[in-house]
């Protein structure tokens, strides 16, 4: 037998199980570390101490009695000497775990501080009064009208009777843009473009012009109602415009014929209009007490997207939400006097607050969750009031008015903390409701705090 059959036979026989049960100390090696080598072990002494019935100890153990009192001492109490137990289960409901590491004295510290904060400063302070208040002489007192505007510009558009001027913020300066000639006419409709370089202005006998405010000029007339327009909107280069003869238009500002799509859905006027944020929805109010949802891209079809039904009164003020895009607020007259809260993507009511009285407008508050309404004629309560809601639990904040009558408009300013309300009275009042923007840094230490706190709800510890 050559070397190579040799070597193959005695590598064969090195792995037999049964070479190693003849001689278990002839061949040395580890094994597997899942199975071990019986070679290295003593079978005879194993099973003899499994079959024993006296099992012999150690007798010969160095291990004396204070030796064993300190050891059971030290397993058996904690550091304060206070008895404990290893390896126990403890059933008690979370609430009333004890805190026993860093994250639990973490969450008491952050939570104490915010409290604490919470209790010493308010959220913000409402105003009492107006900052300011403004002479309005010959101001219709005209529910559906709207005659007031504030542009990108800090510049406030305002129709007093058959007049229109200009009031800059800045310096207080005031300048009559326009006159109506005749009596039968005059501005119902006011609104500054988005980047405040055109006026358009709608009027009782039907017209709609666009002006060019720093020259004073008439840029040109747009046509297509027969009725008073008493609502307008812009959306980029497309003004919309609400009639009274039940037409909503939309005009191309830069074409020669600027007709873009004409609905004619309303059966009564259209006194509210107002587009969404992103400018691809539209919102329309009525005086037949409807409200319809209408998509950019769809209304030259005159499909609607939503058709609402349910106030009680005819529907102008209107208003999208700066932090939901597909959230409206819309505010019904005397008859309904609720505020309702919709989700235009589904076309539902996602809340209704009762505030017993006329509803003239509505502005959302830009930095900080909460909602303003003027308030007219009511039977009840808040009659020619501002109310703050704060959103989205529609709880009363506060309310302000010293108008002595009714609230025909709301507007606010481009920074989002000055509303403007114009009242019967034939005054415009200022209010500071909806600043500071931050409250100092209030907002971020509350996020900041939440964040931390939310630690109480999580399951990695």
């Amino acid at each position: 037998m050559d070397e190579s059959a040799t070597w193959r036979l005695l590598e064969s026989d090195w792995y037999s199980p049964r070479r190693l049960h003849d001689c278990p100390t002839h061949y040395r090696f580890p094994g597997d570390r899942f199975l071990p080598n019986r070679c290295l072990m003593d079978l005879d002494k194993a099973h003899t101490l499994l079959t024993s019935k006296t099992p012999q100890f150690n007798t010969s153990s160095n291990f004396n009695q204070a030796y064993r009192q300190k050891l059971i001492e030290n397993l058996s109490l904690d550091s304060q000497g206070r008895p404990f137990k290893i390896m126990v289960f403890r059933g008690s409901p979370k609430s009333s775990r004890k805190s026993i590491r860093f994250v639990d004295e973490l969450r008491q510290e952050v939570a104490a501080i915010f409290e604490k904060d919470c209790k010493q400063t308010p959220y913000r302070c409402i105003p009492k009064g107006e900052k300011r208040v403004l002479d309005a002489p010959r101001l219709r007192n005209d529910y559906y009208s709207n005659i007031m505007s504030w542009g990108m510009n800090n510049i406030l558009a305002v129709a007093l009777g058959p007049e229109l001027y200009l009031w800059n913020s800045e310096d207080q300066a005031v300048h009559k843009l326009l006159q109506v000639r005749g009596g039968n006419d005059w501005p119902t409709s006011v609104t500054w473009s988005e980047d405040a370089r055109t006026l358009a202005v709608g009027y009782m006998c039907s017209n709609l012009q666009l002006w060019d405010v720093e020259s004073s000029k008439l840029i040109r007339s747009l046509q297509g109602h027969s009725g008073r327009i008493a609502s307008t909107a812009w959306n980029g280069h497309i003004l919309t415009s609400g009639s009274r003869d039940k037409s909503i238009i939309n005009h191309d500002v830069r074409a020669a014929n600027s007709l873009a799509s004409c609905i004619k859905r309303h059966a009564d006027e259209v006194c509210g209009l107002k587009w969404s944020t992103e400018g691809n929805r539209l919102a329309s109010g009525g005086n037949e007490n409807l409200l319809y949802i209408w998509e950019a891209s769809k209304m030259s079809s005159s499909k609607f997207l939503h058709r609402l039904s349910d106030h009680c009164a005819a529907v102008k003020a209107l208003a999208w939400c700066p932090y939901q895009n597909n959230v409206l607020a819309s505010g019904g007259g005397l008859s309904d006097g609720c505020i309702k809260i919709w989700n235009t993507e589904k076309g539902i009511c996602i809340n209704n607050i009762e505030t017993k009285a006329q509803i003239c407008g509505l502005e959302w508050n830009r930095h900080h969750k909460e909602i303003l309404s003027g308030h007219g004629y009511s039977i009840r309560e808040n009659q020619n009031k501002l109310c703050l809601w704060r959103y989205p639990s529609m709880t009363k904040v506060g309310e302000l008015g010293n108008h002595k009558s009714r609230i025909i408009n709301l507007c606010q300013s481009p920074d989002g903390i000055t509303v403007i309300s114009a009242g019967a009275d034939e005054t415009l009042r200022f209010w500071d409701v909806f600043g500071p923007p931050t409250a100092g840094a209030g907002n971020s230490m509350v996020s900041d705090l939440q964040g931390l706190l939310s630690f109480r709800t999580s399951l990695l510890r």
